[in-house]
């Protein structure tokens, strides 16, 4: 048991320093944004330094992950996850996987014939798969329309839009990564 606790303990700091590389931190941003101080933070990063709960606490919400993902501990309990539906922009976000990593998402789009497409960009790439209805995909200037069965993924950096194409609401699976990035797959270039 002694073994077991060390070996977790040992695997902390290296977890911590690809996490914050993965989001591109400098320690004096992640110092800045936790309050603990540099030399602490690489301390606790190369393993000369063992984590408190007080430190992984600030640590785990910075990095928006939960205390057992950031210390590697096992799943225990109830392995369901409680769908608690979120809304936002007009839209039904349903969580199909547990927090921290690349999230899957229902979404519920619900038909809106008198909106104005609103093309928004941002970093990342984006995956959808249609379950339900038809979506219509604004791609820059572009209109894509796909159907039950069909997936797109893009670079979402080119300005895009999604809506339902007609009067039924669409349903679709969607992937999100830490920190609102989406992710995913990256799409192939033509």
């Amino acid at each position: 048991m002694v073994n077991a606790r060390k070996d977790v303990l040992d695997a902390v700091g290296p977890r911590l320093r690809e996490l914050r590389r993965r989001r591109g931190m400098t320690l004096a941003e992640l110092a800045d944004r936790t309050g603990i101080n540099e030399s602490t933070l690489s301390r606790l990063e190369g393993g000369s330094r063992r984590p408190t709960l007080e430190l992984l606490l600030a640590l785990a919400e910075v990095h928006a992950v939960p205390l057992d993902e950031l210390v590697g501990a096992p799943r225990t309990g109830d392995p369901r996850i409680h769908l608690r539906p979120v809304a936002r922009d007009g839209m039904t976000y349903v969580p199909l996987s547990r927090p921290g990593g690349v999230q899957a998402h229902k979404l519920i789009v619900p038909p809106a014939p008198d909106a104005e497409p609103e093309l928004r960009t941002h970093e990342g790439f984006e995956w959808v798969y249609v379950l339900a209805g038809r979506l219509r995909l604004l791609l820059g200037d572009r209109v894509v329309v796909l159907g039950p069965g069909e997936a797109a993924e893009f670079d979402t950096r080119v300005p895009h839009w999604l809506g339902a194409d007609d009067e039924r609401a669409v349903e679709l699976l969607i992937l999100f990564g830490h920190q609102g990035e989406r992710a995913h797959l990256r799409a192939r270039a033509d």
